[in-house]
């Protein structure tokens, strides 16, 4: 049981340790779309996943469009600060792609525009705040899926 967790060109190598940390205790499959804002041996990438790295599942792609060629025929759910629609309200299914946008500005406007009724937001209650920390808001919506799934 997992989700295939995908970060489109991440630029933070901490939130990429996290996640891939998160990634492996939830069974998940992590999949990393270039460019990165970082080289993935960077000390600070394998300091937050600690010694896990060697266990993880991880998948790489060269750009967005190969990771949507590859993956073509996947279910896919598109998470934006944008949306309007609660990821409590994503429809959770075992394998699902969760797919995230860059810490800096988030999902390319064409993603967002070409899978809007497959785009789902975190609420957030304050108007001084325009986004969650990227490893953050992954942790939220894998682990509503675990629930979900498993209910």
């Amino acid at each position: 049981m997992g989700y295939n967790i995908v970060l489109i060109e991440p630029e933070i190598p901490t939130n990429t340790g996290n996640i891939g940390r998160l990634s492996l205790a939830t069974g998940s499959t992590l999949h990393l779309v270039k460019p990165f804002g970082f080289e993935l041996n960077d000390k600070r990438v394998k300091r937050a996943g600690l010694d896990y790295w060697k266990h993880i599942s991880l998948k790489i792609y060269e750009n967005i469009d190969e990771f949507f060629e590859v993956n073509a025929n996947a279910k896919m759910a598109f998470l934006s600060s944008h949306a309007t629609k609660s990821y409590w309200s994503i429809p959770y299914e075992e394998e699902l792609f969760l797919v995230f946008g860059k810490e800096s500005s988030g999902l390319p406007e064409s993603l967002t525009t070409q899978h809007s009724k497959e785009l789902y937001t975190i609420p957030m209650y304050s108007t001084h705040i325009r986004s969650l920390n990227l490893a953050n808001a992954v942790s939220i919506v894998v682990y509503e899926g675990l629930r979900n799934v498993q209910l």
